[in-house]
């Protein structure tokens, strides 16, 4: 099982499992995702999910070893269904982040609703030095971002905390202790009428799935693009 999930008290907690990869976004990982994230949408029992992770790290971006492997394109068209999905749900969805971010777990992170992030937790766009673009999850998180704060770090790849990830809009607060934190955004969520939540989620979210309506093709395309080998000089 490369994810967790239980349900508790009308709260489906979703989990990342999958220590072995830093949770990478193998095939697997996304699949397995996009499955949870389906039967909670279903559920009426379930108001609004959590995601989080098991280990020391959150997410740590595309599967490179899949990428190399079958090429760039399947992987980016999963990721983007699957932040989609993660946008589209009628139900809040919390992040609960005690670990590294990185790269492509960036933009699990920009499709949640609420996020919250421990003093473990530290994040970057590392695509840049990797000789790509952060084009895909783009979508989920420049809607977050304040503009000088996405030019700087999606230009330098520079590793920042969870007091500057909610300063630049990227989560919604650095907490000291995430079950305490966590678990008071779900208790208020649990207060509200369920029909109160969809209504506002879908309110929330119309712009950013503008965003991934008129420009999801063009972003995998670039994510494709520029991870092509380049030809060595001479």
């Amino acid at each position: 099982m490369l994810v967790q999930y239980s349900v508790e008290r009308g709260i489906a907690r979703i989990a990342l499992d999958s220590p072995h990869n830093r949770n990478a976004l193998s095939a697997r990982l996304v699949a397995s995702l996009v499955d949870a994230f389906g039967v909670a949408a279903d559920d009426p029992a379930v108001r609004a999910v959590e995601l989080t992770h098991t280990g020391s790290t959150f997410c740590a971006g595309a599967d490179l070893t899949e990428a190399v492997a079958g090429g760039m394109a399947e992987g980016t068209a999963r990721v983007i269904a699957l932040m989609r999905s993660i946008v589209a749900l009628p139900k809040p969805v919390v992040g609960s982040i005690d670990g590294h971010v990185r790269a492509g777990g960036l933009g699990l992170v920009g499709a949640c609703d609420i996020v919250l992030a421990g003093p473990s937790s530290t994040f970057a766009f590392t695509e840049v030095k990797l000789g790509l673009a952060p084009a895909m999850i783009s979508l989920t998180t420049l809607p977050r971002l304040e503009p000088r704060a996405a030019a700087r770090y999606y230009l330098t790849g520079a590793v920042f905390d969870a007091v500057e990830a909610a300063r630049i809009g990227l989560i919604t607060e650095a907490v000291s202790d995430i079950d305490a934190g966590t678990l008071a955004v779900l208790d208020a969520l649990r207060a509200c009428s369920p029909q109160g939540l969809r209504e506002t989620k879908a309110l929330l979210a119309r712009g950013v799935l503008d965003g991934f309506d008129t420009r999801a093709d063009a972003l995998a395309a670039l994510s494709a693009r520029s991870a092509r080998p380049r030809p060595r000089k001479a």
